[in-house]
């Protein structure tokens, strides 16, 4: 931990060398009368208006500093906004900027501004290395990594207690021995396994590492179908879900949203979340604690990280306005007070710097630790958004009592690379 911190120290003091040299460092000039169309994503888990009131009050700080530039938010749910998006590309309506899961498949077709011509050079220095590198397209940067998170097993300690468990978990025997213990209690989902079509793409994941495997190997390609990927979709079915242990709704219907809902209501043992389940948790008065997401033998494993990603459209030509509202995005203030809203973590290393040394983010300082190596998904290929997709409807299938592990696999692994060949072509 403390390695990292003085990694960031330096990073920082660096960043302010830059600063000094590229003077006052927004891209652009006046930039006229121009109205900037953002579509962004959703972060409330509670059905609340957070995500549109810090939009709407950043659009309305940006347009006080920049007459003459307005910027129009539209907000759509995770379930919606990449097809929202999609849509529009497709009809030759691009916004001019999307907060979305996937921008791969845009820089393909040419269709977006990279970094280096929207961002001042701070700012473009600012972003972590390994999240910067995860949105490259052919060795240029056209994601822009916007909040990001990692992965911890939740547990809710009043259970825990009322089922005499001491402790978290560390092996998968003993995630099924507690769910088995929590089970006898009466407690309703011992163990909630979202492979629904919301985001199940992020719990196949948080189990693909776990097991020591993942989406791709080394050098990129699928291996969805893995001995190590199969091996841990065998163990959820036959030691979860055959057993009753991940509650009334089969893991292919539930979505991780009703998951951490049922979480925050005391119906729940355990599951993997992201930092936002805190908040709603507290909330709720749920007492809780969190750990490493348990293995097969109880060896610590890479945690699943994820950024969503900010793009730039070329289709309107708003180059210079759109780096200048991004430059303000991207500010520790606006940075942070995105990432308090939401218990998330911020993307840029001055930002990362002062949270991980403000107390008052001591619970997120273990998910912050874990940013920097996490594994994501292969966001760089020009596939992977219809990779997810399949991923997200055909996923649960794999726990069903009438599907095998490696049947479902192997056919999202064909999938997968008959996609990859594609794109490639």
């Amino acid at each position: 931990m403390q390695r990292r911190y003085l990694g960031l120290t330096a990073a920082v003091a660096a960043l302010a060398t830059a600063i000094s040299v590229s003077g006052c460092g927004s891209v652009g000039g006046s930039g006229g009368d121009v109205t900037l169309k953002l579509v962004a994503a959703d972060y409330n888990l509670d059905g609340g208006d957070g995500t549109k009131k810090y939009w709407d009050r950043l659009a309305e700080k940006f347009e006080a500093k920049n007459p003459g530039i307005k910027v129009d938010v539209q907000i759509y749910s995770w379930d919606d906004v990449d097809s929202k998006v999609a849509a529009m590309v497709k009809a030759n309506e691009a916004p001019d900027l999307a907060q979305i899961g996937a921008y791969a498949d845009y820089a393909a077709a040419g269709k977006l501004y990279s970094a280096n011509d929207m961002l001042s050079i701070p700012v473009q220095a600012n972003f972590l290395d390994s999240l910067a590198q995860d949105g490259k397209f052919d060795r240029i940067q056209y994601g822009l990594p916007f909040i990001g998170s990692t992965r911890q097993l939740f547990y809710n300690k009043t259970l825990f207690e009322k089922a005499g468990i001491a402790e978290a978990p560390e092996t998968w025997d003993e995630l099924a021995a507690d769910a088995k213990k929590l089970k006898a209690k009466g407690v309703p989902t011992p163990f909630a396994l979202p492979l629904g079509p919301e985001e199940a793409q992020a719990e196949t994941l948080n189990w693909m590492l776990a097991g020591g495997s993942g989406y791709v190997d080394d050098i990129g390609t699928y291996i969805i179908n893995s001995a190590d990927n199969i091996n841990a979709f065998q163990f959820l079915k036959k030691e979860l879900v055959a057993p009753g242990l991940t509650g009334p709704v089969a893991p292919g219907k539930l979505n991780r949203k009703a998951a951490f809902e049922a979480f925050s209501k005391g119906q729940v043992g355990m599951l993997n979340g992201h930092p936002s389940l805190m908040q709603q948790a507290e909330k709720n008065g749920v007492k809780y604690e969190m750990a490493p997401l348990p293995t097969p033998n109880g060896k610590k494993r890479p945690s699943m990280g994820v950024a969503d990603w900010m793009m730039g459209f070329k289709q309107n030509g708003h180059r210079k306005e759109m780096g200048k509202f991004l430059d303000f995005v991207y500010s520790d203030e606006n940075v942070l007070d995105f990432a308090d809203e939401f218990d998330l973590l911020p993307v840029t290393l001055s930002a990362s710097a002062k949270m991980a040394g403000d107390s008052k983010h001591q619970k997120l300082h273990k998910f912050l630790e874990a940013l920097p190596n996490a594994v994501s998904y292969p966001v760089s290929k020009t596939s992977w958004a219809e990779v997810s997709s399949n991923i997200k409807q055909q996923i649960g299938t794999a726990v069903e009592p009438s599907n095998t592990p490696g049947a479902v696999l192997g056919v999202l692994s064909r999938e997968a690379a008959a996609l990859d060949n594609a794109a490639l072509r």
